[in-house]
């Protein structure tokens, strides 16, 4: 990829991430099933760290089983406070993740 400014997960590879900004925006997207134009909520980060390098990224995600699991760290941006270890297993509609948190030490 030449200009990685976006994250991605591949399947049984955790990724560990610390976010700093985050929105709930909506996106212009194409369904993969339909082929036809749509629009879909989407949770999207602002990643600094990257598997403890320093980054300037965004990991955004449109799938609702991950973004709970964010949901009870975005009132008054507690995720800043912490880094996450994603894994993302399997893909299309049997695609679960396994997320876990701890103290961000900076």
């Amino acid at each position: 990829m030449v200009l990685e400014n976006y994250i991605k997960l591949t399947p049984g590879v955790p990724i560990r991430l610390h976010f700093t900004a985050h929105a709930i925006v909506d996106k212009a997207i194409t369904d993969p099933l339909t082929g036809l134009p749509g629009s879909r909520r989407s949770l999207v980060f602002t990643v600094d760290r990257e598997n403890e390098v320093e980054v300037s990224k965004t990991f955004s995600t449109l799938a609702e089983k991950l973004a709970v699991m964010f949901e009870p760290d975005l009132a008054g941006e507690k995720y800043k406070g912490y880094e996450y270890t994603i894994t993302q297993v399997g893909f299309g509609f049997q695609t679960r993740f396994s997320v876990a948190k701890n103290p961000f030490l900076g």
